[in-house]
């Protein structure tokens, strides 16, 4: 981490699919259950694309990823496909099988108990974030969570700054796996921790962040490290 950035932060803001959440664990399942649906509603002829198409766009808002994984569907296999894998996603969560990756709920409660505002900034779906939270028993945690599809901004750059101008905070430490979560941070004049763990994006998605981890733990052991002032 850049020396000028190593001071310690108010606020932590963090990315969910790739982050805090195993996304594979639910969205798997959903993707696969989502195209046999579409096929027997004659929304979709097709095989189901390559779920490594689907992995791939993680990060992405929704109506962009769709365009990726299924460009040759209609805007009504599109839209089907939004609410198909919401409906899904909960399901999934609702069945208690999906994983937070290591360590996640552990650091969460610390950086909680020495006064650090946590808050989620994510392109996912409103009922998808509060759903995980809710889940995993991290309500308590957070001071908001922030998501495109409750929002409307149309890139994490917004709505990290909405984030930011409606809680007042003045340093924050943006966390993520992707190139999106990177920008978010840099644009904003914030710290840009890359989670390099998930691998779900390209070598390159993390270029430019401040510093990378490689798991959810050392996030404490950097706030340690960094300046009180």
């Amino acid at each position: 981490m850049n020396q000028s950035k190593r001071i310690r932060p108010e606020a932590m803001i963090f990315d969910m699919d790739g982050t805090l959440f195993q996304t594979e664990t639910v969205l798997l399942p959903a993707y696969h259950k989502l195209f046999d649906t579409l096929r027997s509603e004659g929304l979709y002829t097709s095989p189901t694309p390559p779920q490594e198409r689907l992995l791939g766009s993680l990060g992405m808002l929704l109506e962009d990823i769709w365009k990726v994984v299924m460009p040759d569907g209609s805007p009504q296999a599109h839209a089907r496909a939004n609410e198909l894998l919401l409906q899904l996603e909960l399901e999934g969560l609702a069945g208690g099988e999906t994983q937070l990756y290591p360590e996640v709920k552990e650091t969460l409660e610390e950086l909680h108990r020495r006064g650090v505002k946590l808050f989620v900034a994510s392109n996912g779906l409103e009922h998808y974030i509060s759903g995980i939270v809710e889940t995993h028993g991290l309500a308590a945690l957070f001071d908001g969570l922030y998501s495109a599809g409750k929002h409307g901004t149309l890139s994490k750059v917004d709505l990290v700054k909405l984030l930011l101008d409606e809680n007042g905070v003045k340093s924050a430490w943006m966390v993520g796996d992707r190139s999106s979560d990177v920008e978010a941070g840099k644009k904003n004049g914030l710290c840009a921790v890359g989670c390099a763990y998930a691998g779900f994006g390209h070598d390159e998605e993390l270029k430019g962040a401040d510093v990378l981890i490689s798991s959810f733990a050392e996030l404490l052991k950097l706030y340690e490290e960094a300046d009180s002032e």
